[in-house]
């Protein structure tokens, strides 16, 4: 017995009587409703999996007007609920406005019972067929919402990172491509899912290739896809990065590692917004924004015959050039107490703060390894730290060598602050070991700190 529900709408019951009883041995659940009325307040309708519901209800009228009615009715409730149309009176205009405004099947009376059952079954799969896209539909959009789910943040608020952020506001609106270049770890995939976040496709996929990464055997199954057979471990069809991003942002990071024979078959996809599964011959459409990002000097490299410049021009219609961390200034400390915040919870060290001399050594700190090298490094020091409170000697950082005065010399006030922080650091912030080091008051040292600070 078929585990579905069928409900029959008829004002004779005649017609009720029998099609409950022909229906019953074949489905688990069969109800009637004799007054078409009944039908806006049926609990549960959308549980229904088969309505069979007469088009004239009012004696000596045969429009049909009735059931169309009563169809649009059910629709409301139900819209994946399959309704079979019947009626004493056949005509095949009528019968085509019905399928037309969301009827499954047109059954004429008296039925054949074999035909009857046959349009029964076929609506029934009909249902279930509908059911299976919408589940599939709320999956895929569950799915993106956890693909697409925040869980990194742009933090900063210098004028280098607003200024960027502003552009970015302005771009995301529209689909053209964007080229986002900037060194190691400043960040710039937070940027490309920014332009995402902010952009009308933002409830579709984000998908994220990283370029360097892909071997080139494999470059154009990794982008393209392919089918079956196409190759020795190819054991079924799969669809490309492209594919993938239908409809979302394509991200394409460290572009510049391609070769120059990658380099042409990915301006190809980019021109025609199409792609060609490995295998096939079949050319796919792909609607996607793409955003590119290298560290890479582009302009250089197609100078120095590395890069196309054809390829250069089709990703570099907006350019966003993304600040390294020392031209964000005032962003080191603003970065450095999220990260202390984040890793003191996530490791359950919780009250930790930096004391002020730390916090000069992070400022005066180039780093080289941007945000990343930021973040690497507060998480290390939270790790290892044995008390509530972030000295100097907690922060692991690259040595940097005073400047010698053959090589642009720094002025008496650099010098003095680099001498006087250097011995705060030896000395694990100890004021007054580290004027006795520098043959000063600890109050003169406390001063000469403060007034470089105003």
């Amino acid at each position: 017995m078929t585990d579905a529900k069928i409900l029959v709408v008829d004002d004779n019951k005649s017609v009720l009587s029998a099609l409950e009883i022909l229906l019953q041995f074949e489905y688990k659940s069969v109800q009637t409703l004799f007054n078409p009325n009944q039908i806006s307040s049926f609990p549960n309708m959308e549980e229904m999996d088969i309505v069979l519901l007469d088009m004239n209800f009012s004696a000596g009228v045969n429009t049909g007007n009735e059931g169309l009615f009563w169809l649009n009715e059910i629709k409301k409730k139900s819209p994946n609920t399959s309704v079979i149309m019947m009626t004493a009176y056949g005509a095949v205009d009528l019968a085509v406005k019905a399928l037309k405004q969301g009827a499954s099947d047109f059954v004429l009376k008296p039925w054949n019972n074999e035909r009857l059952m046959t349009t029964v079954r076929s609506a029934y799969e009909l249902r279930k067929s509908k059911q299976e896209i919408h589940n599939l539909k709320k999956k895929e959009s569950n799915l993106k919402q956890v693909i697409n789910e925040d869980k990194n943040f742009i933090i900063g608020q210098s004028k280098a990172l607003s200024s960027v952020l502003n552009l970015v506001a302005k771009v995301a609106k529209t689909d053209v491509n964007v080229l986002i270049t900037g060194e190691n770890g400043t960040g710039k995939e937070l940027i490309a899912r920014e332009l995402h976040r902010l952009s009308a496709r933002k409830n579709e996929v984000f998908i994220g290739v990283d370029m360097g990464s892909i071997a080139e055997n494999l470059f154009e199954s990794e982008l393209f896809g392919h089918v079956k057979g196409s190759f020795t471990d190819a054991k079924e069809d799969r669809a490309g990065k492209f594919e993938a991003a239908h409809q979302g942002t394509l991200f394409l990071d460290e572009i510049g590692n391609l070769s120059l024979q990658m380099q042409a078959k990915l301006l190809s996809s980019i021109q025609n917004r199409a792609v060609v599964r490995v295998g096939s011959n079949t050319s796919s459409q792909v609607d996607i924004r793409l955003v590119c990002a290298t560290n890479c000097n582009l302009e250089q490299m197609v100078a120095d015959g590395l890069f196309r410049e054809d390829l250069l021009y089709r990703i570099n219609t907006i350019h966003i050039e993304v600040p390294p961390l020392r031209e964000r200034e005032g962003d080191v400390l603003v970065l450095a107490d999220f990260f202390l915040k984040k890793f003191a919870h996530k490791y359950d060290k919780p009250g930790l703060r930096i004391n002020n001399v730390a916090q000069e050594k992070l400022m005066e700190y180039q780093w080289p390894g941007n945000v990343r090298e930021l973040q690497h490094t507060m998480e290390r020091a939270v790790i290892l730290s044995d008390g509530n409170v972030l000295k100097p000697t907690d922060f692991l950082l690259h040595a940097k060598p005073m400047q010698s005065l053959d090589h642009q010399p720094l002025t008496l006030n650099e010098m003095e602050k680099q001498m006087i922080l250097r011995a705060l650091d030896q000395h694990d912030g100890n004021y007054s070991a580290a004027a006795e080091q520098l043959g000063i008051s600890r109050q003169t040292l406390y001063n000469k700190l403060k007034k470089k600070h105003e």
